[in-house]
């Protein structure tokens, strides 16, 4: 995302919003804007929905009620798989997703939310941000006619639910594992069997036999899931999430149709949120993780050294294949791939030497 467009988009703004604040006359001038927003998440996750409310709500204060924007639930408008074509086709003016849910369309799609062993949330708002990961994929969006904009950022998640402890790369063979979009295709070459179920099915079908593990996101969402009581070892950490961002989708149409202060409105209040849902899920997972393990049942482990160098090796077998096969995914993960090396290095002098001795230390 160019910086310098972005920050003469907020000043044109906030000028914009000053006028509708201090001047009525103004205020009447002001189109008055109606827009539907489809989620990819269910209510019942108040962090994942939530962030679409938090958007919705913030936009129409910032526009003295003007522009409203009324946010629906997946399956409420359209399911989620449906959230990408539905913007897409101008069926809604706006979506918020995951976009490795869509990778089945192409490939690329994965990297602007997670691959295996990408980015940690940190990382990844440097690479949308101030790297090129902005430009590649508005660049990328555009040819599926919809405006990108970053959506927040679960943070690491965890490794799933499992009837019984992972103790090598042997135990995925046959293993019947659900998980999200692109990281199945890891599983699959490590000899498990990917499922994707969305997240209203995982606990029956892990009651049921359907499937024999399970990953959704980390202990504050999971907790509300249950699963701790059909599969209690818990796994970490969710290699293939190390940091997933979500987007807010705009119909391009709908977007070139805003005014200058409007498009501001819309980008700023997208940012707000995106911390917002960072910072929930900061303050809320260490207490459920806490109570998951204390009266919850679930009992921890991390998944062994040969697991982890399995998952990379197979990632890194994927990623060039894919770098074969398609230019535009080949496009935008050489960039990732550069800047991923740069910030590890970084990391590996500062963030990481402080947090292990903090960890460390007993408060």
């Amino acid at each position: 995302m160019d910086k310098r467009s972005f920050l003469k988009q907020a000043a044109v703004g906030a000028a914009g919003s000053a006028a509708i604040l201090g001047a009525p006359a103004v205020i009447g001038q002001t189109p008055a804007v109606r827009w539907r927003l489809t989620s990819g998440f269910p209510k019942s996750l108040d962090t994942l929905y939530g962030i679409s409310e938090v958007f919705a709500k913030l936009v129409g204060a910032m526009t003295g009620g003007k522009f409203q924007i009324s946010t629906h639930a997946s399956g409420e408008l359209v399911p989620t798989p449906g959230v990408i074509d539905a913007v897409q086709n101008g069926t809604v003016e706006m979506g918020h997703s995951a976009s490795y849910y869509y990778f089945g369309k192409d490939d690329t799609f994965a990297l602007d939310c997670s691959i295996p062993f990408m980015l940690n949330a940190r990382q990844m708002n440097g690479w949308l941000y101030e790297g090129n990961g902005g430009k590649l994929l508005r660049e990328f969006f555009a040819g599926h006619n919809i405006y990108n904009i970053p959506g927040g950022n679960t943070g690491a998640q965890m490794g799933g639910w499992f009837r019984k402890e992972i103790k090598s790369v042997a135990d995925f063979k046959g293993l019947k594992f659900r998980i999200g979009g692109f990281a199945g295709k890891v599983i699959g070459m490590m000899g498990g069997v990917a499922q994707n179920i969305p997240g209203g099915d995982i606990y029956p079908a892990l009651e049921k036999g359907t499937i024999d593990a399970a990953e959704w996101v980390g202990p504050y969402d999971d907790e509300k899931l249950g699963l701790n009581k059909v599969a209690p070892y818990y796994a970490y950490p969710g290699w293939w999430e190390g940091g997933p961002a979500l987007t807010f989708y705009v119909n391009i149409k709908a977007w070139e149709a805003l005014p200058a202060d409007y498009k501001a409105i819309v980008e700023s209040a997208c940012a707000h949120a995106g911390v917002d849902l960072v910072a929930k899920y900061d303050a809320r997972n260490p207490a459920a993780l806490k109570r998951l393990v204390a009266t919850g049942g679930a009992k921890l482990f991390p998944f062994t050294k040969d697991v982890m160098d399995s998952a990379l090796k197979n990632s890194l077998e994927l990623y060039a294949d894919l770098s074969a096969k398609n230019p535009g995914w080949k496009k935008i993960y050489e960039d990732l791939a550069k800047f991923r090396a740069d910030e590890n290095l970084w990391f590996q002098f500062t963030e990481s030497t402080f947090d292990r001795f903090m960890q460390a230390q007993k408060w």
